[in-house]
């Protein structure tokens, strides 16, 4: 049909039409106003796609989980920690229409959570657990009591740090003097445009740890993290002009990095440090290889070092050693196992009047390979200190009940009737008998011997190695 009126309007020109390029130009014309022809305004429509819902996976989802794996690979005991409301202390959750989240203690919720391990998470909910307690549902006989817990909000919101506009523009016009008379013009054109707009905002959120005991905050326990987000809008068009008509496209797109998703990640990347500080664990390790060592997880382990005694140290070490896949005893002995071992571990190993020195020490403490294989050998590891425990109290038990049987009788030197009544007579006439005050004191410090006599001297057989404390947490002068 447009080949059609294409012949027609060529037939129609006759002589005016004099090149075969003006009848491929008029030709392309009318092809185009024949589809615009087909288009009605009134049925205009836009699909929109379609999904299914999805778990919510950032990248820092893997790190919480292998966080709470680490924590029980380093057999730090358990975390009890508890978290109150975490909102917008800014307050431009309210101005910016809600651009950022006015409270993100859901968020907390789920994140430490989802941590899981040794990691215990607590919820802060009075108005619920008073509602229980009215109804009679429940009461705190056997409620977890926290450890610590952690306050904090978001503390900056800095909208449009950095705006940048940028664009490209380009037209083109030539002239045909053989074109007809009757087009609308001689000129034929392109032209193109490009426009782009970006801007930059900063979110920062701070988190603290206190103790629930006394509310005290924990020394060096807290962290700042900030994150920039952008959002973007570019326009480009192309036009083109044949002899008067002119056609072209136009598209635009605005882009904006999620706010709320950035909460989220920094919220999951601050209770990484958070947590992995307080255990003494090597954290950044989860969260990339350009991240770099953590100070305050740093001092912590080269301060347990030399508050240790030199077997302690060598007994950590050959757990470490277990870990990281060599064989050798736990003994709290350097003996040639245990050498090899370290050797082969760092070739610079050199025993000294310390046994292992601090840098090996700290080397082989944060470089434990974190993996399900590795938590087969710590809980082998718990499992072999429970038995030598379960023997030796029951070894204590069998000396006890052998020196019981074998310690003679201490006998209190004997009591005459007439001491007796006379004592009493003393203490309800209040007339003491000179000849009775001897043997009444007597048989007093006789029966005050008996008492003061020292118990049994129970020999107990030195175990063969101690497990030391829980190495991977913040201990008090008290608990060391």
């Amino acid at each position: 049909m447009r080949l059609n009126k294409t012949v027609i309007a060529c037939q129609l020109a006759g002589g005016k039409t004099k090149t075969v390029v003006n009848c491929l130009l008029l030709g392309l014309a009318l092809v185009l106003l024949s589809s615009c022809g087909e288009m009605n305004p009134k049925n205009v429509n836009i699909e929109l796609e379609k999904s299914a819902p999805v778990e919510k996976v950032t990248s820092y989802s893997q790190a919480l989980i292998d966080l709470g794996l680490m924590s029980q690979i380093y057999d730090t005991g358990l975390m009890k920690v508890q978290s109150q409301d975490i909102a917008d202390e800014t307050g431009t959750s309210i101005t910016t229409g809600g651009e950022i989240q006015r409270n993100i203690t859901e968020i907390m919720k789920s994140t430490l959570n989802n941590i899981g391990g040794n990691i215990i998470f607590i919820e802060y909910n009075p108005a619920y657990i008073q509602n229980q307690m009215v109804s009679g549902y429940s009461s705190f006989d056997n409620k977890t009591i926290p450890d610590v817990v952690i306050t904090g909000g978001i503390t900056e919101f800095d909208r449009g740090l950095e705006t940048r506009g940028e664009g490209t523009s380009l037209d083109v016009e030539a002239e045909f003097t053989g074109a007809p008379k009757w087009f609308p013009s001689e000129t034929a054109g392109v032209s193109y445009g490009d426009t782009s707009k970006t801007g930059k905002a900063r979110i920062t959120l701070d988190f603290n740890l206190k103790d629930f005991q006394t509310l005290a905050g924990v020394p060096r326990m807290t962290t700042t993290n900030s994150m920039e987000v952008y959002k973007g809008l570019r326009e480009e068009e192309v036009g083109i002009t044949l002899f008067g008509p002119t056609f072209g496209l136009q598209g635009s797109i605005k882009k904006v990095q999620g706010r709320h998703e950035a909460v989220r990640v920094l919220v999951q990347v601050s209770m990484i440090q958070m947590i992995g500080k307080y255990l003494t664990l090597p954290y950044w390790r989860l969260l990339g290889d350009d991240v770099n060592p953590d100070k305050v997880v740093l001092d912590a382990v080269s301060t347990i070092y030399y508050r240790m005694e030199r077997a302690d140290r060598i007994g950590a070490a050959q757990q470490w050693l277990i870990l990281h896949g060599f064989d050798v005893v736990i003994n709290n002995r350097l003996d040639s196992k245990t050498m090899a071992a370290l050797q082969s571990f760092d070739p610079s190993f050199a025993g000294d009047e310390n046994g292992i020195s601090e840098a090996v020490f700290s080397k082989l403490y944060l470089t434990i390979p974190v993996s399900r294989e590795v938590l087969g050998r710590r809980m082998k590891i718990n499992d072999y200190f429970a038995q030598q425990m379960q023997a030796q109290e029951i070894e204590e038990q069998q000396a006890a009940q052998t020196q019981k049987r074998s310690a003679p009788p201490v006998e209190a030197a004997p009591v005459v009737q007439e001491q007796v009544s006379e004592a009493i007579a003393v203490v309800e006439t209040g007339e003491e008998p000179v000849q009775a005050a001897a043997p009444v004191q007597e048989v007093v410090q006789a029966q005050q011997a008996v008492q003061a006599a020292p118990a049994p001297v129970i020999q107990r057989k030195a175990a063969p190695a101690e497990k030391p404390k829980k190495f991977g947490r913040q201990l008090s002068p008290d608990e060391w």
